[in-house]
Order: structure tokens, then C-alpha cells, then sequence
């Protein structure tokens, strides 16, 4: 079975599962005021105005509870937020999680021409690298499935979406999805995706 077709199967079991998982949510009201020691980075209402720190406004909570869950635990090293999360709770962090995936995103300006490789790969993938489409798993406006814990990727700043998928190379990462896609990537691939996945609305 190729590589595509695994990927796509295992996206399509995640998103069906997502839906008898009984997850707990968060109250937003609370987390509001749990967010000033986000703001500096990523803006007051989650639209970070620094490109290598990523939008979290209408990011779906299911994801950002868990990249929240794994920085605290040390899952997912992100230098940047060392401790910071330390003395929050479970319940800080899904009410964090609550109170920006109610945040509206705000559209980033994207490079005057958008690459084609990039759309390309975004809609139709690349099956002789093996690498699926992103559109599968992101949907096609980059969305995301927030019931499976898909990120939101559009309008996102490219030089993140850049950062992000070069670390997805490393080993240990936690998602093995990425880590095998990004590493059939070219830095070039890898740059026209951001360049397209920034100017999505």
C-alpha cells in the first residue's frame, strides 16, 4: 500500500474516532485573562503581529489544548515558552485552548505572486514523492478539522509555517504524520507551501 494511501486512511480513522471521544472543554470567560502571559508573543486577541510566532485566533481547541499539553510536559520543546506554562493546570489549558479558538483570525498579507508548486501541493499533494494532499486533512480553504485535532493553517505567517515544518524533520517530534511528509519536502516545496498556505482566507 503506498505511503499516500496510508496517510490518507489514517487521516480519514482519526477524524471519524474524533467524534465518539468524549474530550472536555474549556470556559473561555476564564481563559481570557489567562492569556496576558500569551499577548507578548502572540497579540492580545491570539493575531501575533511577529511572523515567526504563530496566529492562535480560531485555532480549533482541540489542537491547541493538546501543543499546549505538550509543551507543559516537555513533548514538544519550544524554547521560546520554557516554564511558561509550568504552574498552569489541565483546566487553564483547555480554558486557554477555549478562549482563542473564539478569536477571529486576521488575514496576513501574502507575496505578491503566489507560488503554483505551492497550491499545487496543498490541493493534489505530490504522488511521486509520496507526499498527499494537505487540503486532506486541512481542508481545502486550510480551515482544519478541529473535531479531529487537524490544525487551521490558513493565513498563518509563512516564516512560522516554514519554521514549523522544517522542525517536523527532526526526529522526536510528535506527530508522525508531519515528520514523514516534511521530510519528503525540499526547502523549496517547503517555502511555496507557506508562501500559498499564508494567503488563504
Amino acid at each position: 500500500m503506498s505511503a499516500m494511501r496510508v496517510m490518507g486512511l489514517l487521516c480519514a480513522l482519526l477524524a471519524s474516532s474524533a467524534a465518539s471521544a468524549a474530550g472536555t472543554t474549556g470556559d473561555s470567560a476564564r481563559g481570557q485573562p489567562l492569556t496576558t502571559l500569551c499577548a507578548a508573543c502572540h497579540g492580545p486577541n491570539g493575531n501575533s503581529l511577529v511572523p515567526i510566532f504563530p496566529k492562535l485566533a480560531g485555532q480549533g481547541e482541540r489542537y491547541l489544548n493538546e501543543q499546549l499539553l505538550d509543551i507543559r510536559e516537555n513533548r514538544r520543546v519550544v524554547p521560546e515558552m520554557a516554564g511558561t506554562l509550568a504552574e498552569l493546570s489541565d483546566q487553564d489549558l483547555l480554558d486557554i485552548a477555549a478562549w482563542y479558538a473564539e478569536q477571529t483570525p486576521a488575514p496576513t498579507e501574502a507575496a505578491a505572486v503566489l507560488a503554483q508548486r505551492g497550491q499545487d501541493l496543498y490541493r493534489s499533494g505530490d504522488p511521486a514523492l509520496g507526499v498527499p494532499a494537505c487540503s486532506g486533512c486541512h481542508a481545502p480553504g486550510g480551515a482544519g478539522t478541529a473535531l479531529a485535532g487537524f490544525p487551521q493553517l490558513r493565513g498563518q505567517h509563512a516564516p512560522y509555517l516554514i519554521k514549523r515544518l522544517t522542525a517536523f524533520r527532526q526526529e522526536g517530534d510528535a506527530a508522525a504524520i508531519m515528520h514523514d511528509i516534511a521530510g519528503r519536502l525540499s526547502d523549496d516545496d517547503i517555502a511555496a507551501l507557506a508562501t500559498h498556505i499564508q494567503a488563504l482566507r
